[in-house]
């Protein structure tokens, strides 16, 4: 039984159908991607996980209990956690004072300042501005705050919703490097949204391929990343 399971997932905005029956699986300590075009629905499924945004149909089971219908910060005290897209950082508050925002469902003051200090080992940049304003920093400085800040909720499940976007080829090695270090040193799991499909699909251990909503295809990464139609579409042939 897979740790976690969205089946059939459909989510309308008005009369507009955003997802159509869209199902991912996902064992627990792996990476999942789901890849496509802009519009093709891969947000509004993350949101759906989140319960940011209301299904139409279909259900989503994480580790043997349903949580769709669940309140958002019901969802986060059960271990998921999202960097959502365009980072969305608190621009006014320093970087501290963020990184405690993300940890505003826990107790226990010791733990948490030892995850502030694992996140300044991670991304040291961010223990040198630690007192700066967020919003005074570059994107990429704003993207390392925005994952340091989700991981101290301590989450089983960390949902990246383009988490590269507009970055700098060598940030997004970086990037990269750190959803690795993630997945393998804290043993979280992970489902990654991405438009830059090359990194999704050498990241993630499978992948999901959406187009108009639906999923197209999907498979092992490895498999996708040499398939004509992933390489045509996502790739540049």
């Amino acid at each position: 039984m897979s740790y976690f399971r969205a089946a059939g997932l459909s989510v309308r905005y008005d009369q507009v159908r955003a997802i159509t029956d869209v199902s991912v699986e996902l064992d627990e300590g792996d990476i999942v991607a789901l890849i496509g075009a802009n519009g093709a629905g891969k947000t509004t499924t993350l949101r759906a996980i989140t319960g940011l945004t209301r299904l139409a149909a279909g259900e989503i089971v994480l580790d043997g209990r349903r949580i769709d219908g669940l309140r958002p910060d019901e969802i986060v005290a059960l271990g998921v956690a999202m960097v959502p897209e365009g980072r969305r950082v608190f621009p006014y508050l320093s970087v501290m004072d963020n990184l405690l925002m993300g940890a505003f469902l826990r107790r226990g003051r010791r733990a948490i300042a030892a995850d502030v200090e694992r996140a300044f080992e991670r991304f040291p940049r961010l223990r040198e501005r630690r007192g700066q304003a967020a919003g005074t920093m570059s994107g990429g400085e704003q993207q390392m705050l925005a994952i340091g800040r989700a991981l101290m909720a301590r989450p089983r499940l960390l949902l990246l919703d383009e988490p590269s976007l507009g970055l700098a080829p060598m940030l997004v090695q970086e990037i990269a490097r750190s959803i690795l270090a993630i997945n393998r040193e804290d043993r979280v799991s992970l489902i990654l949204v991405e438009q830059n499909s090359r990194m999704a699909l050498r990241v993630s251990s499978r992948a999901y391929a959406l187009e108009t909503g639906r999923v197209a295809l999907e498979g092992r990464s490895r498999d996708l990343a040499n398939d004509d139609r992933i390489r045509e579409l996502y790739l540049g042939g």
